[in-house]
């Protein structure tokens, strides 16, 4: 699942600048790389051929914007897609009408395959976030070897940093990194979240875009105009994290043409919002304790790590913590309150690197919150927290289809259910969720049908992953999905966090072995798996 005034986004993105490492870099393709066709036979490479399919027009052009440099764009095929802002406004008596109404376009980018001879069903990449643009997630998808047989294509999603509109919001970037020096769960906060929301609503009025169509419904109606313009037959879809509720949507309102489907962090649509949110923090945070309990030389130092977060937590939202750090690129100390809706938020990132976690809650147990509040800092600081999240398509896809099916009474029994010890303080704002029904009222856009909230049934192949650490998309989501998928194959991986692609070598080959072979994935390489080595202090 997916930030916004406290970043709520449900993607390895959203990591604090100190453990992002973990996922960077870009894998470097040296072959000379023919480009797929068409399925049909009849076009050149795919993305090469303008085309108009009812009310969607593909025309190629120059790769999308992008917020730091892609050297792997310089192979790519680009272009856009322009299609109806709000697809309803466009229906008239008599069918739809093409022409009529605001429209957008979308940044496209399509990698070729890196081999020679690529296989006609490419895959198209569905980001996390919300609010992530898919073409900022090009690296961790080469990285992953994603694109060895097939060319993969990227979308901007509709209001993401390289579509437009884009309804970025920079202004709730900015509270996010000033709310350090303010107590999370206090009113005035609250208000304060609130003002910064109204702020960015006003800013996507002023743009002239329509709130209320930035949605699933009519992301999944973008990704289907997009096969049928590119004139693809098949192709596969995969989506990390938020990108999985956007996949799980998409697959039953416009199955035709999908051969396989990977959703890896798994946010099922029928149960975004606060409660599923409190669940995977237990899940994930059990999954590290549990390691470092099992490893003798962690247990040896830190023993009992589970009860003394537990601890820490209670005791930091009665009592926070204020300190000051240094954080690059800033001439002056940054204000870092530490209470314990913070230390949960913080540890639901810090799972990535979670070798490091005992011994950064050992020293905040003996009084010294450096190492903790820099991480949190340097996160809301970094330049890749600035301005990229589409907040508008956040807020459009929560108030419609989260806040509506899920009172927040329900987020405070989640809360409890998970976490019996935390102070009712707490409950009501889940980690990276914080406000989010006020927050809802503000940006005022109508609910979503009912029929959002239902399960996705289908017999399209699906590969489920999950993370054994994932403390934002629950490890449990992905048995939970499967359910009703009959041709389904659910796996985790072990002592890893949320979206393994991006960190997990036997993720990479399982995915790969997926699209290859979708009724029969290659699972082995997780007999051999082992659990970090938990750094041991002094």
């Amino acid at each position: 699942m997916s930030p916004r005034p406290t970043s709520r986004r449900c993607t390895a993105r959203q990591l604090p600048a100190a453990l992002a490492g973990a996922t960077a870099g870009a894998l470097v393709v040296g072959l000379a790389a023919l480009p797929a066709h068409a399925e049909s036979g009849t076009d050149g490479p795919i993305g090469t051929v303008a085309r108009t399919v009812g009310d969607a027009h593909f025309e190629p052009g120059p790769c999308p914007r992008t917020a730091d440099p892609i050297p792997d764009l310089a192979r790519a095929r680009c272009g856009t897609l322009t299609v109806p802002e709000n697809r309803s406004r466009s229906e008239g008596p008599k069918g739809p009408r093409a022409h009529e109404g605001r429209r957008i376009t979308l940044g496209v980018a399509i990698i070729p395959a890196a081999t020679k001879r690529p296989v006609p069903d490419p895959i198209v990449w569905l980001a996390g976030g919300p609010g992530d643009d898919a073409v900022s997630e090009i690296p961790m998808a080469l990285k992953g070897n994603l694109n060895r047989d097939r060319d993969v294509i990227f979308m901007s999603q509709r209001g993401t940093y390289s579509a437009v509109p884009e309804v970025t919001c920079p202004n709730i970037d900015e509270f996010n990194a000033r709310a350090l020096a303010l107590v999370s769960n206090a009113p005035s906060t609250g208000r304060l979240h609130v003002d910064a929301t109204r702020e960015c609503r006003d800013r996507v009025e002023g743009q002239g875009a329509d709130r209320s169509a930035y949605n699933d419904i009519e992301s999944s109606a973008d990704y289907d105009a997009l096969r049928k313009t590119l004139h693809v037959k098949k192709w596969n879809v995969f989506g990390i994290s938020y990108g999985t509720h956007l996949a799980l949507n998409y697959m039953r309102l416009h199955p035709k043409g999908i051969r396989s489907v990977g959703i890896d962090g798994v946010l099922p649509p029928s149960l975004g919002g606060g409660a599923v949110t409190w669940k995977a923090a237990r899940e994930g945070f059990d999954g590290l304790f549990k390691a470092c309990a099992d490893q003798p030389a962690c247990n040896t130092r830190y023993p009992n790590l589970k009860a003394t977060f537990l601890r820490l937590v209670s005791e930091l939202e009665a009592h926070p913590i204020t300190t000051t750090v240094t954080v690059p690129g800033r001439p002056e100390p940054v204000k870092v309150v530490l209470d314990g809706a913070n230390l949960v938020t913080w540890l639901t990132s810090a799972t990535h690197v979670a070798a490091g976690v005992p011994r950064s809650l050992d020293e905040l147990a003996h009084g010294n919150p450096q190492r903790i509040a820099e991480q949190i800092a340097g996160g809301k600081y970094s330049p890749e927290a600035m301005g990229r999240v589409a907040h508008g398509l956040v807020y459009g896809i929560f108030c419609s289809q989260w806040t509506p099916y899920e009172s927040r009474a329900d987020i405070v029994r989640g809360g409890r259910s998970a976490f019996p010890s935390f102070p009712r303080s707490m409950l009501a704002n889940a980690p990276q969720l914080a406000w989010l029904h006020a927050d809802c009222r503000a940006w005022d856009v109508p609910a979503a049908p009912p029929w959002i909230r239902d399960v996705t049934r289908s017999d399209i192949p699906t590969l489920t992953l999950n993370g054994g650490f994932d403390a934002q998309t629950a490890p449990s989501n992905g048995a939970y999905v499967a359910r009703t998928l009959s041709r389904s194959t659910n796996v985790t991986i072990p002592y890893v966090a949320h979206v393994v692609f991006a960190d997990s070598r036997c993720a990479q080959t399982i995915t790969t072995s997926f699209f290859a072979k979708p009724t029969a994935p290659d699972t082995r390489c997780l007999a051999g798996l082992q659990p970090p080595e938990f750094e041991i202090a002094p």
